[in-house]
């Protein structure tokens, strides 16, 4: 059982405890680490899966604090701050808790293991939840350095939730993440390296996660790209690379997201956690000379659907926004690959003659008459995250351009 299996499996014993989000950070025992006196210490040999884990972690918990004196009232619940993870009597690993990322990782800079006194969550008003919907959550957002993803990223760190930007383009991660954090002032967003083709690369990536901050509650499955084409003239090859990572990249990414948000369900059965595709309005219609990526769209919902029915048995729901086009980023507005670019010179606006001609012509076809925004996005996306009683759905965000039926 690996480090990053047991992070989560405590970060959802402390989230069904609290009601509240919590944060776990994995370190590797060495022989000069003193072992906390107040610590919390659980020997998992012989619980041979996830399941068994999760029961000797509650009991672990139940006999920490009988022996400890610590604050136990009808507001307050104890939570440790250090756990020891032992196998055969010999001490493998320490995991140090806080309410927030930046006070887990002071504790373990400190090796402070005092208990923590923790206000159990009460029946705030609608104003209040609004207001706090992604606060100290933790978030992983695929592709997110740059474009669209950059500015889910940005409005996630700047409402409280500790960001993963996950991403081929490292160095654009890590820039974007010293951003955020100076901007913030607290560690808002930290950078990870994925590629959502790859099975091995996403495990790895999950397993950062896990062991970094203890586990995770939203994950947006936003990489994409495109390649227009008529179906007549289309390379394979640019085919399967719009597929490999709209559409499969969906499934890779919803697999290892899916197994690590089962693993912490099961010591916090009451905690909901999210899987949202960012989609489009390709995959609620076709699009001309743009097959690939309408159908990887398509088939993306597809996936969307049939995973919310396996996934809430878990608590994850899992559902997609299907935004317009955003006509002022790079994907549309770039001087030499951008969409605007392809789309006249294949030919599929008819009458187009210029970048401002196609431009008009998409603008046209929405009754508010503009693209999308990321403001108009990460709306949608917190209403996801709010609303519990909803999975398996497509949200359109098209300014009427595509309506509901």
């Amino acid at each position: 059982m690996n480090y990053g299996t047991v992070a989560a499996l405590l970060r959802g014993l402390y989230i069904d405890l609290t009601g509240k989000p919590q944060f776990v950070i994995f370190q590797k025992h060495l022989q000069k680490d003193a072992i906390p006196s107040a610590a919390m210490k659980i020997e998992l040999t012989g619980a041979d899966n996830e399941e068994a884990a999760a029961s000797r972690i509650r009991n672990a918990y139940k006999e920490w604090k009988n022996s400890n004196t610590v604050s136990d009232t009808s507001l307050q619940v104890p939570v440790p701050g250090c756990t020891v993870l032992t196998a055969n009597g010999n001490t493998e690993a320490l995991f140090w808790t806080g309410t927030d990322f930046d006070s887990a990782r002071k504790r373990l800079a400190g090796k402070d293991a005092s208990p923590l006194a923790v206000i159990q969550t009460t029946n705030e008003g609608i104003a209040a939840q609004r207001a706090s919907v992604v606060k100290n959550k933790i978030a992983l957002i695929t592709g997110g350095a740059q474009g669209i993803g950059e500015e889910i990223v940005r409005n996630l760190a700047s409402a409280g939730a500790l960001v993963f930007i996950a991403d081929l383009n490292l160095d654009g991660a890590r820039k974007l993440a010293d951003e955020i954090n100076n901007s913030e002032n607290r560690i808002a967003a930290l950078a990870v390296k994925v590629d959502v083709s790859s099975e091995e690369s996403a495990a790895e990536m999950f397993d950062t996660v896990a062991e970094t901050a203890g586990g995770l509650d939203l994950c947006i499955s936003n990489a994409g790209v495109l390649k227009a084409g008529s179906v007549l003239e289309q390379k394979l090859s640019d085919f399967k690379f719009v597929t490999d990572i709209n559409y499969t990249g969906f499934f890779v990414i919803s697999k290892f997201a899916g197994q690590l948000l089962r693993i912490q369900h099961l010591t916090a059965p009451g905690w909901k956690t999210d899987i949202i595709q960012v989609n489009s309005k390709s995959g609620l219609e076709g699009s001309n000379k743009n097959g690939a990526y309408a159908g990887g769209k398509f088939g993306g919902l597809g996936l969307t659907a049939s995973f919310a029915m396996e996934l809430i048995e878990y608590g994850i729901k899992v559902n997609a926004v299907c935004p317009g086009n955003f006509l002022d980023g790079p994907l549309w507005s770039d001087p030499e690959k951008g969409l605007f670019v392809q789309y006249l010179r294949t030919g599929k606006v008819p009458g187009a003659k210029s970048i401002a001609d196609v431009r008009t012509f998409y603008e046209s076809k929405v009754p508010m008459k503009r693209g999308c925004t990321g403001t108009d996005l990460i709306r949608a996306i917190f209403y996801i995250v709010e609303q519990e009683y909803e999975t398996g759905q497509a949200v359109p965000v098209t300014g009427g351009q595509i309506m509901l039926h």
